[in-house]
């Protein structure tokens, strides 16, 4: 008889994960569908960068410290009408794929957002990302549209897929 892994523990990120949670950006970016960035910021950008109420990390209880994988926001624009509109991305570890933690991870921002006030959660994500966007939906995230030709990536243009979820109790 074969056990399942245990699974995963939610953890608010600390500046104690920034060394997992940047390779698991890189591996991320390795994968070419991603994400347009070629590297990691530094983890002073990236701090600055996300809401620190909603940044978090999945942990592996088998293995104290392990980071499976982040998830973290930030405002779309320092206006006062879009207090309540974030980005996120999430990225998890490809050794821990299939696990549940994307949306163990999803789920932890949008409760914490829905605590906070924050109605929109959106994201863009490359159409051939089908993963992302399978768990997204899976997560009450519905595709807005496609914006065609958006930016350059490795010398080809790509196209990214725009995903909002927006909060059912946040009127």
């Amino acid at each position: 008889m074969t056990t399942s892994p245990p699974r995963p523990v939610l953890a608010p990120m600390t500046d104690a994960h920034a060394p997992a949670v940047l390779d698991i950006y890189r591996h991320g970016i390795a994968t070419g569908n991603a994400t347009f960035e070629t590297e990691p910021p530094t983890w002073d950008h990236f701090t600055a960068t996300r809401l620190p109420g909603h940044r978090w990390v999945a942990l592996d209880p088998a293995d104290p410290g392990a980071v499976l994988g982040w998830v973290a926001c930030g405002p779309v624009s320092d206006r006062w009408v879009y207090a309540g509109v974030v980005e996120h991305s999430v990225y998890v570890h490809p050794d821990a794929q299939g696990r549940g933690v994307g949306r163990l991870l999803l789920q932890g921002l949008i409760d914490s957002t829905e605590q906070a006030g924050i109605w929109t959660i959106q994201s863009g994500v490359f159409p051939e990302n089908t993963a992302s966007l399978t768990l997204h939906h899976a997560c009450g995230f519905r595709t807005i549209g496609t914006r065609e030709r958006l930016g350059r990536h490795h010398d080809r243009w790509r196209d990214v897929v725009l995903i909002e979820r927006r909060s059912p109790t946040i009127a």
